[in-house]
Formats: C-alpha cells, sequence, structure tokens
C-alpha cells in the first residue's frame, strides 16, 4: 500500500485557519488539540479539520500547502466551501 499524504486546513477558536500537511490527519488534529502540533495552534485552539485534500507525494501536498498559506481568508473560505 502506497503512502498518501494531504493538506488540511482547521478551523480554530477565534475562526481563523491553520494550514499543513501530513500523512494521517487525524493523528495530526489530535496533535493540534494537545498542544502538541504546531506553535500557532497552541494560541489559536483547533476547532475542526475543515478541509482537507490528498495527494501521491509529500512534494504535492507540501506545494498545496505552501499555495493555500498565500490565500487571502475568504479565498481560503471558497475553497472549503467548494469541497462542501
Amino acid at each position: 500500500m502506497e503512502k498518501k499524504y494531504y493538506t488540511y486546513i482547521l478551523l480554530t477558536e477565534n475562526n481563523s485557519f491553520y494550514c499543513g500537511y501530513t500523512d494521517d490527519v487525524e493523528k495530526r488534529f489530535k496533535a493540534h488539540i494537545e498542544g502538541k502540533g504546531a506553535k500557532y495552534t497552541r494560541a489559536h485552539r483547533p476547532v475542526k479539520v475543515v478541509y482537507q485534500k490528498e495527494f501521491a507525494t509529500k512534494s504535492e501536498a507540501m506545494k498545496e500547502e505552501f499555495r493555500i498559506k498565500h490565500l487571502s481568508h475568504n479565498d481560503k473560505l471558497k475553497l472549503i466551501d467548494a469541497e462542501l
């Protein structure tokens, strides 16, 4: 079985977004909840995963993370809405 990678977006308590990549979204979200995920999510507590997209390679997931991090808040909302 080939390993898969994901780019994900978390919604935080103050309605901001955090974007990252991982090979296990559920495990990574749990780490964020426990305060072990990222400095940003220690200060801005995550509420839920609102977006995730699967990729075949880590490189592809990282490129998508980079692209999303440079979007405006409204463009992130549009991306999330498009996936629902």
